[in-house]
């Protein structure tokens, strides 16, 4: 498979084993993006298709994560014509397969057949697979076959040049399931003269979100004086549905982690703010100030280092402080990043 030769065809099919004992195509088409997604998938008359199609969709953008070029000319369809059994994930390979060959970034012989699943695709990495009744000449992913994408091109693994990095921020709504979630960002090196702030990606999040998202890191890139698409981005949250912009200052801690800018704590980072000008550096505070705090304090493990904003300080619990200490965590009041 010779990436450099490959050619860019309209339409690319790659079929998948089933535990069932037959076969799922999976067929990607690109067409021009025209501003619309990178990505769409469908599992039309498929039980579970909005889950499904959701997954696809999930499984081909963090599988993006590690190509070094970002091309946004073309929009990706990619649809599969059976369903696999519940929790069954072996067609993850092929998605990833079809997707990659119908950019033309390799090349696929006829009749390709792939199995393979994994939890690190934003990695390159292939776990495994499940179907043990795979044809002679399938592709089959984990250790002892395939274990990262660059093997199909004769590369190496890039798992290494991925750089990721988690920070937590207060999930508050009132209710029971109140809880600190966290936001994970993972960057990977563009080739160089890629300028492109769409190469900033958070699979399964809405556009509106996303795009929000997408300014926020461009602004504090722009604080570091780091042009904003030197990196390939992905951006994970681990509860998509929530609401609010507290999130933001979560965000900008993980991808200064990632991009080597902070120092590593010795537990989590938590914190909770936003800014209308992170371009200057700025940390404003956000609302419910009280119940955050009480989230955290509750929430606090040792190590953990809290970062809140410096206008929250005069109004800030009595005893926060303290009782974060005695759970052997920190606190600190900022209203730049980059000095903390």
């Amino acid at each position: 498979m010779n990436a450099l030769a490959a050619k860019r065809p309209d339409t690319v099919t790659v079929r998948s084993a089933l535990s069932s004992g037959g076969f799922a195509t999976i067929t990607a088409t690109r067409r021009p993006r025209a501003g619309r997604a990178e990505v769409k998938c469908n599992a039309p008359g498929l039980p579970g298709y909005p889950s499904l199609a959701a997954r696809m969709a999930l499984v081909a953008r963090l599988a993006r994560h590690t190509e070094a070029r970002y091309d946004s000319r073309d929009q990706v369809v990619i649809s599969i014509d059976r369903a696999a059994a519940d929790g069954e994930r072996d067609w993850e390979f092929a998605v990833v397969l079809a997707d990659r060959a119908v950019r033309g970034l390799l090349s696929l012989g006829e009749g390709t057949i792939a199995n393979g699943w994994s939890d690190s695709w934003q990695l390159g990495r292939i776990d495994s697979h499940a179907v043990r009744t795979a044809p002679a000449g399938a592709l089959l992913g984990g250790p002892g076959f395939l274990h990262h994408l660059g093997a199909l091109s004769g590369q190496p693994d890039v798992a290494a040049a991925v750089s990721s990095a988690r920070a937590w921020f207060p999930l508050h709504s009132g209710g029971i399931h109140d809880a600190l979630g966290w936001v994970e960002v993972s960057v990977y090196p563009l080739a160089a003269g890629e300028h492109d702030e769409e190469a900033i990606a958070a699979p399964g999040i809405d556009g509106v979100r996303q795009q929000a998202l997408r300014q926020v890191l461009a602004g504090a890139r722009h604080f570091d004086g780091e042009r904003a698409a030197r990196w390939r981005t992905t951006v994970r949250f681990e509860q998509a549905a929530f609401s609010g912009d507290s999130y933001e200052l979560a965000l900008v801690l993980a991808d200064r982690l990632a991009r080597g800018r902070e120092f590593v704590p010795r537990g989590r980072i938590i914190a909770s703010g936003r800014s209308n000008a992170w371009h200057a550096g700025l940390v404003e505070p956000v609302e419910g100030l009280a119940p955050k705090c009480a989230l955290i304090e509750r929430a606090a493990q040792p190590g953990d280092r809290v970062l809140l904003p410096r206008a929250w300080e005069p109004d800030l619990p009595p005893g926060l402080r303290d009782g974060l200490r005695a759970r052997g965590a920190s606190l600190v009041c900022v209203e730049r990043i980059g000095i903390i």
